[in-house]
């Protein structure tokens, strides 16, 4: 067996393109997406931020106050066109066709309307479409200072003081008192994230390398060779099982240490007060706890890849199998990512999910070392049951001459 190891992982360092896969890509996978991600953001806010909208107002007589300071805030810009628009669906149309990005219908005098006991409504005309709008709340920002300025000068001709129109207006107070540190506020928002990106790496630290050693194997015609040599098929599968293990607690390791390493230099080197606060707190036991509860999920990974991959005629056809084995990952994790799922005695035993769970509750510095015991040991349970299959499997001639 541990012949075979040696054999394997000295053909698994000869060959670049898994290397590339399993030592560089889990370094550079953090910075690079994290960057990517946050570069594109910061672009389309600052882009959506800066960006001066066209307009066209109905009645603005009825709010100069407000007309006069719509025309003046820096994102609008008034329409100076030939088209005369008196109804708000003059201007749909108007934004339907791109003459204006935003049309603001008054329909009457906000004063007069008070004076009637009654609500002025005014209708505001966009198109909504985009993800990151500002436009809508820059003016509801506006009516609202100018709806506020109204209703004070009412309540005062009533001769209501502004205290007692403050506790009138907004009788109860409600402030909040959070019981969650910034760690728990932020882990909760970004920690779901993390396993997305470090679980698929430890498949991959194992799914590259055993199309190689088993189906890799068979078109090469290596394979009968092996099985020529006097040493049991069981030991032959488990010298190729443990060395896709090495390889995937190899890409688990670096994986686990790039984050550790670059969340510690984006802390440090940018201008993330918050994140800094919130990750000061995350030490290397947090780490090692990750890299911990990993260990049986790459075993996991590993024996499920070597049984493709020895089920597969060709290295192509391999390579189709574990498309699917991807997808499987993947939709685990994205449970792990919905709304109200947490870590539970319940979701502590199911695989993948759990670790996922796991992972976000250790950055959040809220772990239940009891449900990770739980989750390890479940998970150790699962990769021992698909090494003995992929045992079994290994031993079926059905399987290996396909």
């Amino acid at each position: 067996m541990f012949e075979v190891f040696k054999k394997e992982l000295k053909e698994l360092l000869r060959d670049k393109k898994t290397l590339l896969f399993i030592v560089a890509l889990p370094i550079a996978v953090f910075p690079l997406i994290f960057a990517v991600m946050a570069f594109i953001t910061s672009q389309a806010a600052l882009e959506a931020e800066q960006e001066v909208h066209t307009y066209a107002i109905i009645n603005g007589e009825y709010a100069q106050e407000f007309t006069d300071k719509v025309f003046y805030h820096k994102s609008f810009k008034l329409y100076q066109g030939d088209k005369t628009f008196t109804t708000a669906e003059q201007l749909k149309d108007a934004v339907k066709a791109g003459h204006i990005d935003m049309g603001i219908y008054l329909p009457s005098n906000a004063r007069a309307t008070l004076d009637g006991e009654k609500q002025s409504e005014w209708q505001v005309v966009f198109n909504d479409a985009k993800s990151i709008n500002f436009l809508f709340q820059r003016v509801k920002d506006l009516a609202t200072e100018f709806g506020n300025l109204i209703r004070a000068d009412k309540l005062t001709s009533y001769g209501i003081s502004e205290e007692l129109q403050t506790a009138i207006i907004d009788p109860i107070k409600v402030v909040k008192v959070d019981t969650a540190d910034k760690r728990e506020s932020l882990g909760e928002k970004i920690g779901g994230f993390v396993p997305y990106l470090l679980i698929p790496l430890v498949l991959m630290g194992a799914s590259y390398p055993a199309i190689d050693i088993g189906a890799g194997e068979k078109e090469r015609g290596t394979l009968e060779t092996l099985l020529l040599t006097p040493i049991t098929r069981t030991q032959l599968v488990l010298g190729k099982f443990i060395t896709l293990l090495v390889s995937s607690i190899v890409t688990t390791s670096i994986t686990v240490l790039s984050m550790g390493v670059w969340i510690t230099i984006a802390i440090n080197v940018m201008d993330l007060e918050i994140a800094k606060t919130a990750f000061s707190t995350l030490h290397v036991i947090d780490f090692a706890l990750i890299f911990i509860i990993l260990l049986p999920l790459a075993a996991i990974f590993a024996s499920l890849a070597l049984a493709i991959s020895i089920y597969a005629r060709s290295f192509k056809e391999a390579q189709n199998y574990m498309t699917p084995l991807s997808m499987g990952v993947i939709f685990p994790i994205i449970v792990a990512l919905l709304p109200n799922v947490e870590l539970t005695a319940k979701t502590a035993f199911i695989p993948v999910t759990n670790v996922a769970l796991a992972i976000k509750e250790i950055i959040k510095g809220t772990v239940d070392y009891t449900l990770v015991g739980l989750i390890f040991l479940a998970t150790v349970i699962v990769a021992g049951a698909l090494i003995a299959f992929c045992v079994k499997w290994f031993n079926k001639e059905e399987v290996l001459f396909r």
